[in-house]
């Protein structure tokens, strides 16, 4: 069977949404081991890669890389797709992801992931407590879970690592001055991202009562409190809100990008 591989800009534009590709980083031992970054949204399989898309696929496509794209990643597609998979190599590797700018991460070995981490915070959440988990799931861990509990318990779930609590004082992920929990990840996951440094403003401005930060910052506002008026469950919230942040994603590397759109009402004579 033909391996399929993949471009750079095309995988990246890709990635941010709930289609996304199952990313799989299949560099050798030695050659992960010695880099202390992956792919924004990788996961690294602790076994077979073809076990493991099975497992987590959910339908999507899986896209493989090693260093430079060859036999290694290769390889692995061809295997992934024997077991009925769309599947295909990033051409390049992750060097020629680096060489074109496209964001990575730094890895956290000390989580047991992939399978993958669990997150807990404040119950009821509104803007950054949704925020920050849509940047979890779409660019550090896509297998991710997350709780919503009494804000006297989130440091009791957290404790002994069985969780890792965000949008809390005096935990690592949380508000630093003026910049909320949102650009905690990012700063300590080193994501270098324009598009989402660009909506970490917008999410700074609805959270932080800074409407003046962005123009979009009021109307997530809006948008955040109406969904939750509407939604008294957290989970479902979360669930109904994520579409909102993979859109404005969207718009943000159009924008970044000079390709953004621009409407007016022209009807016909």
């Amino acid at each position: 069977m033909d391996t399929v591989s993949i471009d750079c800009s095309t995988l990246y534009s890709q990635l941010g949404c709930a289609g996304s590709p199952l990313l799989l980083d299949v560099r050798r031992a030695p050659a992960f081991e010695a880099d202390p970054t992956v792919i924004a949204g990788a996961l690294r399989p602790p076994g077979d890669a073809v076990t493991f898309a099975s497992a987590h696929a959910k339908g999507n496509p899986v896209v493989v890389y090693c260093v430079h794209g060859h036999e290694v990643s290769q390889d692995a597609a061809r295997r992934i797709a024997s077991a009925g998979h769309s599947a295909s190599f990033l051409a390049g590797g992750i060097e020629a992801w680096r060489a074109a700018r496209l964001p990575t991460i730094r890895r956290r070995d000390d989580w047991d992931v992939p399978g993958g981490s669990c997150w807990v915070t404040r119950e009821r959440p509104k803007i950054d407590r949704i925020a920050c988990p849509w940047l979890v799931r779409r660019f550090i861990d896509p297998l991710a879970t997350f709780a919503y509990v009494h804000a006297q318990r989130v440091m009791e779930e957290a404790a002994g690592g069985a969780a890792i609590a965000y949008d809390v004082p005096g935990v690592q992920f949380t508000h630093r001055g003026e910049r909320c929990s949102f650009d905690a990840l990012i700063e300590d996951f080193a994501l270098h991202d324009p598009a989402l440094d660009r909506l970490a403003t917008i999410v700074r401005g609805a959270d932080t009562n800074r409407p003046e930060l962005s123009p979009q910052s009021p109307g997530l506002l809006a948008v955040s409190l109406g969904l939750s008026r509407r939604y008294a469950d957290d989970h479902e919230m979360l669930e109904r809100a994520m579409p909102v942040y993979d859109g404005l994603y969207a718009w943000c590397r159009e924008e970044v990008s000079g390709r953004s759109e621009r409407h007016a009402w022209t009807p016909a004579p």
